[in-house]
């Protein structure tokens, strides 16, 4: 194990948590006797292609500062490598960080606990869900969810903090099913309309929305969970059940549990991570232990 380990920081996450947060958890790691190098960039590609070179250079591991777009990012520079990834957790949704059982929203106890991790070699490995190139570590959704999405950022900042709420609603007046065309396992072909298509390597997205409520990060398995069509008035009875993840229960609601899946359908564009990935149609696989994450034992 080298002592000199990366910090990879986003300074605006969390409107300004991430520039916050980079010091105490810098701080908890030189204490504990690391060296600790800080990777910024002038946009997300610059900073990926620092962190690429940080992981190439032998650092001894990757730490994102900042929210589930970062952590996103890191994965592209760590995934199938041997450089472990830890998480200081600042950002909106945190999600990645939730599923390990990490800290968040206090940097200098993630900081801890990555230290912890680093000197007792501990580190363990998660599955990561794959479309193409592009790695991600939570869902990847597509539907409703993700309309919602690029609608609101075609809006910018025109209503402010409310930017979401705001596409939500446009999203929920202009509510009608999908036709989806979904391949699982490169053998049964599923043709449903749908409301939303979820592909879940971890449960949840959007800050806690249990989409993919049971799905485990190291079964080399994703949980495809599908939201039937349905009426704006049904939409709005079950959806709110996600924080608890009792919408599976739902007959509206079906899960497949594969090792990839082909999405398609016209016009819908898939969000992973919260980032945009682009339209349909794409094909999802699981990779089992495709990264090393400095998290606690899962428990029991």
């Amino acid at each position: 194990m080298t002592s000199e380990i990366t910090l990879f920081v986003n300074p605006t996450a969390g409107r300004g948590r991430g520039a916050r947060a980079a010091q105490p958890a810098a701080r908890a790691l030189r204490d504990a006797g690391f060296s600790v190098r800080t990777v910024l960039g002038e946009d997300a590609p610059d900073a990926l292609r620092r962190a690429k070179e940080a992981v190439a250079r032998g650092t001894g591991a990757l730490i994102a500062v900042g929210g589930d777009g970062m952590t996103s990012l890191a994965l592209q520079a760590v995934a199938g490598t041997a450089t472990p990834l830890g998480v200081i957790a600042v950002g909106t949704g945190n999600d990645f960080a939730r599923s390990l059982g990490l800290p968040v929203r206090d940097p200098a106890a993630a900081g801890r606990l990555v230290a912890d991790v680093l000197k007792s070699g501990a580190a363990r490995h998660v599955d990561l869900g794959r479309v193409g190139e592009r790695w991600y570590g939570t869902v990847l959704a597509s539907g409703f969810d993700s309309r919602v999405n690029d609608r609101g950022n075609r809006m910018g900042r025109i209503a402010g903090r409310f930017t979401y709420d705001v596409a939500l609603v446009a999203e929920l007046a202009a509510l009608r099913p999908i036709p989806y065309r979904l391949t699982l396992d490169g053998g049964t072909v599923e043709e449903v309309e749908a409301v939303l298509v979820a592909v879940g390597n971890g449960e949840s997205y959007g800050g806690g929305m249990r989409i993919c409520a049971g799905a485990s990060q190291q079964d080399g398995l994703l949980d495809v969970t599908v939201v039937g069509a349905c009426s704006r008035t049904t939409l709005l009875r079950v959806f709110p059940r996600v924080y608890r993840g009792s919408h599976l229960s739902h007959p509206l609601v079906t899960v497949h549990r594969v090792r990839a899946v082909a999405l398609e359908a016209e016009g819908i564009n898939a969000y992973a991570d919260g980032e945009r990935l682009g339209p349909l149609p794409l094909t999802v696989e699981c990779v089992p232990g495709a990264v090393r994450v400095l998290a606690p034992p899962v428990p029991g």
